[in-house]
């Protein structure tokens, strides 16, 4: 038993499962685990229903007008009512291709005005907190971004009911090419988050290389790094899944950035069936991003891959995790100084992880061209090759050459066995669990 008071925290977290992404597994396992570590997790989330299967879920409208509550041995959990604002209700209705002005411009009023007031869909869970914290006291908050905004709700809070908050970026927000695209955008963007970031007691993130960045406009901060990892339940279940033993496939779950280098890993596997060096390969692809960017390009380049490449819509965590599990292999891109999370799922279900490339000359002129962030001379640019290296995880592939080689052992590993072996080791460290421990000691000390 726990000889400590149990404190509270709130947690302001978007995303959050059901809905599919990585950014929600973040403060899943904080309500999954903090309670063994002496915190009572409170989320605060917003209603999910996952009826398409892509990114229009989450423009889509909640299961419930009401609020729904969940209580459990774990903590509490209140998914508000989710209600789109007009611009989403117009793509809802009419799709990508009408109304697109309009729909910019009451996206644009609601992206500058939610940081002056809360306002649009997001406010639902700033409303929520409040009347929250209006009945019941709290020991800490903390607010995961993006969407950033909710750094504005956790600022606001922390003033009116004067209770210490925790920043947790899982990514970068001023600094990220692509999310502030032009001087004004950024301008406004690091004003208000210098602002919002004032009364801030702590900044938590994922690694050292993502706190320089914020130190670039947040300086004199504490920070804490609360590494990402592998849920370990869910890896539990993964390890009573033997791999499938009729073709040779390899498995690639997530977004596709346009750093990535996937034509040339395509070409690749295309020249390799053309050639008959390998018979017969399956390339599955479980909730990418450009799905029909992909199959269009199979089918005017790369005909050979057309019977064997499938592409799945995203699938809940545990689901993808037992659908990961019957791959031979994983397909992983080079980040660079960006370690990730899929990496950690991959890892922690065992299967050889292959890593496109460490130094191939197009995969370098995309970085060139595409990269979100600046990188530093102090830190590693290799992170996922460093944690590959660190528990023998995977194969890291030079270039296009190396992979044509790559692929042909494993395929005649296969061949011999029906299996690909993936001889890990220490990958227990990078368990959720013990980085929400840390978390829970973050908390206590505040």
């Amino acid at each position: 038993m726990n000889s400590h008071p149990m404190k509270k925290l709130l947690i302001l977290a978007y995303d959050f499962p059901p809905y599919v992404s990585v950014g929600g597994l973040r403060p899943y396992n904080w309500h999954r685990y903090l309670m063994e570590f002496g915190v009572e997790p409170i989320v605060i989330t917003r209603q999910w229903a996952n009826t398409h299967g892509n990114h229009l879920d989450y423009i889509s409208p909640g299961i419930s007008p009401l609020l729904i509550e969940e209580k459990s041995e774990r903590g509490t959990i209140y998914r508000t009512p989710y209600h789109p604002n007009l611009s989403n209700r117009l793509l809802l209705k009419h799709g990508d291709s009408r109304f697109r002005f309009i729909r910019k411009m009451i996206s644009g009023y609601y992206e500058f005005a939610q940081f002056l007031f809360p306002t649009g869909p997001k406010a639902g869970l700033y409303d929520f907190a409040r009347a929250y914290l209006n009945e019941n006291k709290v020991d800490a908050i903390i607010a995961t971004g993006d969407p950033f905004v909710l750094f504005s709700y956790a600022s606001k809070l922390s003033k009116e009911f004067d209770v210490p908050w925790i920043a947790d970026y899982r990514d970068t927000w001023v600094q990220d090419k692509t999310r502030s695209g032009n001087r004004f955008t950024k301008g406004w963007n690091s004003f208000f988050e210098r602002r919002f970031l004032r009364n801030v007691e702590k900044i938590s993130t994922v690694s050292t290389f993502i706190m320089k960045q914020l130190q670039q406009n947040l300086p004199n901060k504490n920070y804490e790094i609360v590494l990402n990892g592998f849920n370990p339940d869910v890896m539990h279940a993964a390890e009573a899944i033997v791999q499938q033993h009729e073709v040779f496939t390899i498995s690639f779950a997530g977004t596709i950035y346009k750093w990535h280098p996937i034509y040339s890993f395509l070409k690749v596997c295309n020249d390799l069936l053309e050639q008959k060096k390998i018979d017969q390969m399956h390339v599955r692809f479980y909730g990418i991003n450009n799905a029909f960017e992909i199959q269009q390009a199979i089918q005017k380049n790369y005909p050979a891959l057309m019977d064997h490449v499938s592409i799945f819509p995203k699938t809940e965590n545990e689901e993808l995790v037992k659908k990961l599990a019957e791959s031979n292999a994983f397909l992983l891109f080079n980040d660079y100084s960006i370690l990730g999370t899929k990496i950690f799922t991959y890892i922690g279900i065992k299967r050889k992880i292959i890593l496109c490339y460490s130094e191939d000359k197009e995969a370098l002129e995309l970085k060139r061209s595409y990269y979100n962030l600046q990188e530093f001379e102090s830190e590693s640019k290799q992170l996922q090759e460093d944690l590959l290296h660190d528990t023998n995880s995977g194969i890291v592939v030079k270039n296009e050459n190396h992979l044509k080689q790559v692929l042909i052992d494993l395929n005649d590993e296969f061949q011999l066995s029906n299996n690909i072996v993936c001889d890990s080791k220490g990958i227990e460290k990078y368990s959720r669990k013990m980085q929400v421990e840390k978390l829970a000691e973050i908390v206590k000390s505040l």
